[in-house]
């Protein structure tokens, strides 16, 4: 079954023996059955079932196998190679399943379904076999050059059609233990001493001493590892002069003495099979049986690592040098627009989700005069009324007040003025009302906002005569409350317009300022310059830095509260939900913590559209849930705000590390600020996915559980659920209950052991989020 392709062969092969012999070309073990035992300069790799290990070119190797191991095996040919790969004589690749890092091993997965469909494809040879093999070459070639490629050495490339120096190095390799000279190996090669030594630099990059040293170190390595021999012992053994130049050039090549080498790395004795005379003795199969494991096989390795041409990037953390900042959190804001809403049941459950799962501490109201809440009184010949104009009210308080949850109160200037009389009585029964039910304590508790816009036509002595007057209201009944106003400050010009500029001569009056950031409104979606997009990608962090600068050059130091604000979405609903952001919202809250007091999410569009009498709605706030009850990425980003806990020991723009008492955590996100309606071209997209090693020094060693979340469009979004669910004849509630179900982060759970630098792959789509939870052990 052997495939007669000159640029590649595929076989399927039972291997009792293969003695030792140099590998010509890119080489591929994949044991589908059994196992064997491969010795490659001077180590041992034990591979069993599902075991995959790449040998590469000029390296020595030999294998030993058991009695009924099926291994399939895939050699590519060097000319294949240099025509597709110029740089391929200047690496090799460090692939071996068993210690693959944590995070490739869709990567791997992908190769061996590739190496499957190879041999199948070959045991078929349809119409199109050939292509079809080509293909499945150069995607495993793909993954290998993009994820497993290390630096070559001189081995690599040595040129193997060199007949005259493939001898001399062969020669080499099997009689380093004797005493080989240069003028010996001139004479042998009919060669002068002067030529030899020139000629061998110019093709191996050293001299003749140094690369015959380094084979005696590369077999002397062995013997540490698993034999009992002296140090003394292993270096006659291996043709050193004597133990104290074996010494001296071993710590120059491996950094420690061979002592100590011995002591970290000592492995598990194994019984030599070198045997230079053994005979090869290695089966080709063609059995149907086995072509149906194979397929079974390939079922199990349906999960593909799709190799677009992400980006690279590689992440260093050495803990000796920590931040050990603080990890403030901020309170949370749901507004929900009436108290009445309080009223729904599907309302209530998802602010107890929200309180549980993300922190919750106030819930956010509008309308508090001019809406439904406060019913109107009922006239009646009652001595004593039967009803009450804050039967509503009271049902939703009884409720926040149950469940420990403060109200957050938006009191705009048009819904007072009115009728400002009748408003300001209204706003008066109203919270007296509540005192007398619910106590001062409940209502300090509370805080009151202000509001009116940025572009507004009333002069700046109206607007502050009607907030004073709110003030010295709210004050005389609760006198420890919380009264503030919404700051309409301009991102462009850095300032107030006019009719606000009171707020910087009264801020006495002032408790604190309320601010929203909609970085939506600074672009134009319609364009397709895309700079206009990477200007405001950390919008949020510069709009808030920006208004405490503002503050701070008028001698004000008051708390913000974010009330309402959006990462960039486009201007629809339908934009919003295709394009994925989770990374965005929980960049932009690690950003603010330490700058604002709240934050401040909308339940969902429904709700809000209330307000819109059917005009044209336009989001502005960030959602929690979709209208059935849904939940929305920024759900599950700030529930990973909340899961994130310890000591900040390490921070950048797009990762976040602390430690805890049961061990450490890392969030890293992949945050792509874009023009949103590109969401839907996926080539695009694809090229902003990002492949990150992280590699951690200082780590406590151990036993350690690692808990990996991947919260990406594939596992978490609940657009991607519906759209792929959705029908022409709609959704019924077995659907939707579905999708809400199987809506979550994915979970992936590791068992490291980790005593020195940790390292790891992550590959990231777009705005992806992946939470890592390093519990340590207790043994």
């Amino acid at each position: 079954m052997e495939n007669a392709l000159s640029d590649f062969q595929i076989s399927l092969k039972n291997i009792q023996f293969i003695s030792p012999k140099i590998n010509k070309g890119l080489l591929l073990v994949f044991v589908v059955n059994g196992e064997i035992t491969i010795e490659i300069d001077s180590r041992f790799y034990k591979l069993n079932e599902q075991d995959l290990l790449v040998i590469n070119r000029n390296q020595l190797y030999q294998v030993q196998g058991n009695e009924h191991n099926y291994v399939l095996l895939l050699n590519i040919s060097d000319a294949f190679m240099d025509h597709y790969y110029s740089e391929y004589r200047n690496i090799r690749f460090e692939c071996f399943s068993q210690e693959v890092d944590m995070g490739r091993e869709k990567m791997l997965n992908n190769i061996k379904k590739m190496l499957i469909e190879l041999m199948l494809s070959n045991s078929r040879k349809g119409e199109s076999y050939q292509i079809e093999m080509h293909s499945h070459i150069c995607k495993i070639l793909l993954i290998l050059i993009r994820s497993f490629k290390q630096k070559g050495g001189a081995i690599e490339k040595l040129d193997t059609d060199d007949l005259r120096l493939k001898k001399i190095v062969d020669f080499m390799e099997r009689n380093y233990q004797h005493v080989i000279t240069l003028e010996d190996m001139a004479s042998l090669s009919y060669l002068s001493t002067g030529y030899l030594s020139r000629y061998f630099k110019q093709k191996m990059g050293m001299g003749f001493s140094r690369f015959l040293n380094n084979i005696r170190l590369k077999h002397s390595v062995k013997d540490l590892l698993y034999t009992n021999d002296t140090i003394s012992q292993i270096s006659m053994k291996n043709g050193f002069a004597n133990s104290k130049s074996f010494t001296n050039l071993f710590k120059e090549m491996y950094g420690v003495t061979p002592q100590i080498y011995r002591e970290n790395n000592s492995k598990e004795q194994i019984d030599s099979f070198k045997n230079y005379q053994i005979e090869d003795v290695e089966t080709l199969i063609n059995s149907p049986e086995i072509l149906t494991k194979l397929g079974d096989l390939l079922n199990q390795h349906d999960q593909s690592y799709r190799n677009a041409e992400s980006q690279f990037e590689e992440l260093r953390l050495d803990l000796s040098h920590s931040l050990n900042a603080s990890l403030l959190r901020p309170r949370n804001i749901l507004i929900i627009r009436e108290l009445k809403e309080l009223l729904k049941e599907d309302v209530r459950s998802q602010l107890l989700m929200v309180k549980d799962e993300m922190r919750l501490d106030y819930v956010g109201i509008s309308n508090l005069l001019k809406g439904e809440t406060i019913t109107a009184d009922v006239e009646t010949d009652e001595i004593i009324a039967t009803s009450s104009p804050y039967f509503k009210s009271d049902i939703a308080l009884n409720f926040l007040q149950r469940n420990s949850l403060a109200l957050f109160i938006k009191i705009e200037y048009q819904e007072i003025t009115a009728d400002e009389d009748k408003n300001f009585q209204k706003l008066y029964q109203f919270l007296r009302h509540c005192l007398q039910l619910y106590g001062a304590s409940y209502l300090t508790s509370w805080r009151f906002l202000f509001y009116e816009p940025y572009h507004t036509a009333v002069e700046a002595k109206e607007i502050k005569r009607v907030y004073l007057k709110m003030r010295e209201l709210l004050k005389k009944l609760i006198p420890n409350s919380q009264v503030g106003v919404f700051l309409p400050f301009s991102y462009k010009d850095e300032k107030l317009n006019k009719p606000h500029d009171w707020m910087l001569v009264d801020e006495e009056m002032i408790d604190f300022f309320g601010y929203d950031s909609n970085q939506n409104d600074m672009v134009d979606f319609q364009e397709l310059n895309e700079d206009q997009f990477y200007s405001v990608k950390d919008y949020l962090k510069e709009r808030t830095m920006k208004i405490k600068a503002f503050l701070k050059n008028h001698a004000i130091e008051k708390p913000l509260h974010l009330i309402t604000w959006n990462t960039l979405s486009g201007n629809t609903r339908f934009t919003n939900g295709t394009f994925f952001r989770a990374a965005l919202v929980l960049k932009s809250v690690l950003d603010i913590v330490d700058e604002v007091e709240s934050i401040g999410f909308w339940i969902n569009t429904a709700l809000h559209e209330g307000e819109s009498n059917g005009q044209r709605f336009q989001i502005e706030g960030l959602e929690l849930f979709h209208y059935f009850s849904g939940k929305r990425p920024a759900y599950f980003a700030m529930v990973f705000a909340k899961k994130l806990n310890g000591i900040v020991i390490a921070k950048g723009s797009d990762y976040v590390m602390t430690k805890n008492d049961r061990g450490y955590q890392l969030v890293l996100m992949n945050c792509n600020t874009i023009n949103p309606y590109f969401s839907i071209e996926e080539t695009f997209l694809q090229k902003l996915n990002k492949e990150i090693l992280v590699k951690i020094k200082g780590l406590e060693e151990g036993e350690y559980q690692i808990r990996k979340y991947v919260f990406d469009r594939e596992h978490g979004a609940l657009y991607t659920k519906w759209l792929s669910l959705n029908s022409k004849h709609g959704l019924d509630l077995e659907i939707i209950d579905y999708i809400n179900r199987t809506s979550h982060p994915k979970l992936e759970l590791f068992d490291e052991t980790i005593t020195d630098t940790w390292s790891f792959y992550s590959y990231l789509t777009v705005n992806a989020i992946h939470f890592f939870d390093m519990r340590k052990a207790i043994l």
